[in-house]
């Protein structure tokens, strides 16, 4: 059985135990971060738009102005703030890594780049062009993560480590999608339109694969890492290799949820 959170997140219990995390925290070096990014907020929403502040802002776009930008975007559409904490909670039940919620939250650079190209998006769609262009340089200058502002991403999304990752902007990540570092969903050239990949649910990336083209890759698939995909793949169907061929087919295991990265015993040749 799958195992993972699908259902809303009830904000109040998690920023409850966010907070209670940080006050458990016994170095003193850490309790003055702790009290900054955590303790001295009223809510998950409010945590979230300093921490994104202070991480993207530079010279020529200050924090304090960032702040004001992710707080009204916050404000203007709840649903950020609602996928934030879902992202969030996914990264706790899928990687072995991470203990608590505190760790991606004020950690883990996968997440936070997410949560900025949330804002960027809803920049986007707002007519606001320039500045959710900005918000993209400065994730990429800042986290090592290119994700144009006008692609599509669901919820529960884990980026694990993050580095090396780009989403291009016709690119659509459905909900529960799990990928690794060196990730690439690009096109294959000069085209226009619509010329980037549509992941669909419970799909995982694996560390270093490259997606092109405007295919499908269907619910449930598995990109073994290193991976380069030119063509669409099935629903619950692993492939791998150079370029990729199938190696194995489930019925209705999500792999994004259980973070396997095994194959069956293959022969081939990358």
């Amino acid at each position: 059985m799958d195992v993972t959170t699908t259902s809303p997140i009830e904000l109040d219990m998690l920023w409850q135990r966010l907070f209670d995390e940080a006050g458990g925290c016994g170095d003193p070096i850490m309790a003055a971060l702790l009290e900054l990014n955590v303790r001295i907020h009223r809510g998950f929403d409010r945590a979230l738009a300093a921490l994104l502040a202070r991480k993207l802002a530079d010279c020529s776009v200050p924090s304090r102005a960032l702040l004001e930008l992710a707080t009204s975007a916050h404000l203007a559409d709840p649903d950020l703030v609602d996928a934030a904490a879902s992202d969030l909670v996914a990264i706790k039940e899928r990687d072995p890594a991470c203990p608590d919620l505190i760790t991606p939250f004020l950690f883990f650079k996968g997440f936070q780049a997410l949560q900025g190209y949330r804002i960027a998006h809803w920049l986007w769609q707002s007519g606001r062009r320039h500045l959710a262009r900005h918000l993209q340089s400065r994730i990429s200058e800042t986290f090592a993560m290119d994700i144009h502002p006008a692609a599509v991403l669901g919820r529960r999304i884990l980026i694990d480590h993050g580095t090396g990752i780009v989403i291009g902007e016709t690119c659509v990540l459905e909900d529960d999608v799990s990928m690794l570092q060196g990730v690439t969903l690009g096109g294959t050239g000069k085209n226009e339109g619509d010329r980037h990949p549509k992941i669909r649910r419970g799909v995982l990336l694996g560390a270093g694969c490259k997606v092109l083209g405007n295919i499908e890759i269907g619910e449930g698939a598995k990109i073994g890492a290193g991976s380069i995909v030119l063509e669409a793949v099935p629903p619950y169907t692993t492939v791998v290799g150079n370029p990729a061929r199938r190696v194995g087919t489930r019925h209705s295991a999500m792999p994004a949820f259980t973070m396997d990265q095994t194959l069956p015993p293959l022969d081939y040749v990358i």
